[in-house]
């Protein structure tokens, strides 16, 4: 079992402390030390305090002044926890070196072979909303994370609350799984344009059907996935977590409930046909009707957002949250959050100070490798740090591939 160790401020955080917070944080550190390790506790006087704040801030070994002092159990504390901040130091030392040297973790994954055909199919993605009041880019209506759990997210909004809920064996739909439910709305919207070309041409078209009917092959690849039999299995489990997440939504009127209603991601799926190694081939996915009436109405413009193509390789949970969230908020400028607002946003079931360090983290790879249309960063706000997002330019040296053609 691996022992405990000591946590230690930065000398930063040491030096905006008070002289009596110094002294409070430098006995206790001593207590714990000891109770880590096995030493008799004691208390330190004033002179070996004094010298403990010296060394702490500079991190010089002479500041202890141990050599012409005899053998107490004072002087043995101060030595033993000079050593352990000592080493302490050291470790962040090499640290912030290994950091400075080395290159961050790209935040996208390498496009699948695969993707050499995207030319030929060049998908128009879209996110939809549930209602005008009320929209999916918000908030995630999913998990962050890549492995589906049974957990209930619940979003408190000024005029809303909403509970995303998962089926009790599938588990809650996740952000990738989110990618086929794109997939649908994709082809929805599609549909309703080629209606309106040829209902202002004086045809007589019908409606898009409420039911969608793709093969496997075409998901994947809209979803920038390989095609590998994996890719086949992470698919119809994906659909099954998707059939199962249901949207609550309450409305709220000056702090009363209003109006309450329920709703999948997706109506549901069959798979239609399979292949002779027993993978799915043709499926049917029917598209549930918040989704169908948001998208299929008569307003000349369809109520949806284009994501940029790279948006599917982006390889985490939460940089995927961010550029939709960017994506709505900031759309062809800028906007800022409170890094809390997010975290509370997400639905992430980190802690926030946990959270906060993978957001920077992400922030961080995000200046190596830029995310697709926009710029990120964290800066001081009135109530703690806030994200910033901005817009990047066309014309940007840091822009990436094309955005696609569609809705601004």
């Amino acid at each position: 079992m691996k022992r405990p160790s000591l946590t230690f401020v930065s000398r930063e955080q040491f030096a905006s402390l008070s002289l009596h917070e110094k002294n409070a944080y430098l006995q206790d550190l001593a207590h714990q030390f000891a109770l880590l390790h096995g030493r008799e506790e004691c208390e330190l006087d004033r002179d070996a305090l004094s010298r403990l704040r010296r060394y702490y801030s500079r991190r010089v070994w002479a500041d202890l002044k141990l050599e012409p002092l005899e053998d107490t159990p004072v002087n043995r504390a101060i030595r033993n926890l000079g050593e352990a901040i000592r080493n302490e130091g050291l470790q962040a030392d090499i640290t912030g070196v290994l950091m400075q040297e080395s290159v961050p973790k790209r935040i996208l994954r390498p496009s699948p072979r695969e993707d050499a055909q995207l030319t030929f199919f060049v998908p128009t993605v879209y996110d939809a909303p549930i209602k005008d009041d009320v929209n999916l880019m918000d908030v995630a209506p999913f998990s962050l994370s890549k492995r589906s759990n049974a957990a209930i997210i619940r979003y408190e909004l000024k005029d809303s609350l909403i509970t995303i809920e998962g089926g009790a064996e599938s588990g809650l739909a996740t952000v990738f799984d989110y990618d086929i439910f794109l997939n649908m709305v994709s082809y929805l919207a599609d549909e309703v344009q080629r209606y309106r070309r040829e209902e202002s041409k004086g045809l007589r078209p019908s409606l898009p059907p409420k039911t969608y009917r793709p093969s496997a092959s075409h998901v994947l690849k809209f979803c920038r996935r390989s095609d590998g039999g994996k890719s086949y299995e992470d698919l119809e489990a994906a659909l099954d977590r998707l059939a199962n997440t249901t949207i609550k939504v309450v409305n709220l009127s000056n702090g009363r409930r209003r109006q309450v209603d329920s709703r999948p991601l997706i109506g549901g799926y069959s798979v239609v046909s399979r292949t002779n190694a027993n993978r799915i081939e043709l499926i049917e996915i029917t598209i549930p009707d918040w989704v169908y009436t948001s998208v299929v109405r008569n307003d000349r413009t369809i109520p949806l957002l284009t994501l940029h193509e790279d948006y599917f390789l982006i390889s985490s949970g939460l940089g995927r949250f961010i550029y939709r969230l960017a994506r709505k908020a900031a759309g062809k400028g800028e906007a800022t959050y409170s890094v809390r607002e997010i975290h509370k946003r997400s639905g992430s079931t980190q802690e926030y100070r946990k959270f906060a360090y993978d957001l920077k983290e992400f922030i961080v790879r995000t200046q190596a490798f830029p995310m697709p249309d926009y710029d990120l960063a964290l800066q001081d706000g009135k109530d703690g740090t806030v994200l910033w997002m901005k817009r990047r330019e066309d014309n940007s040296p840091n822009s990436l591939t094309p955005r696609l053609e569609g809705n601004p």
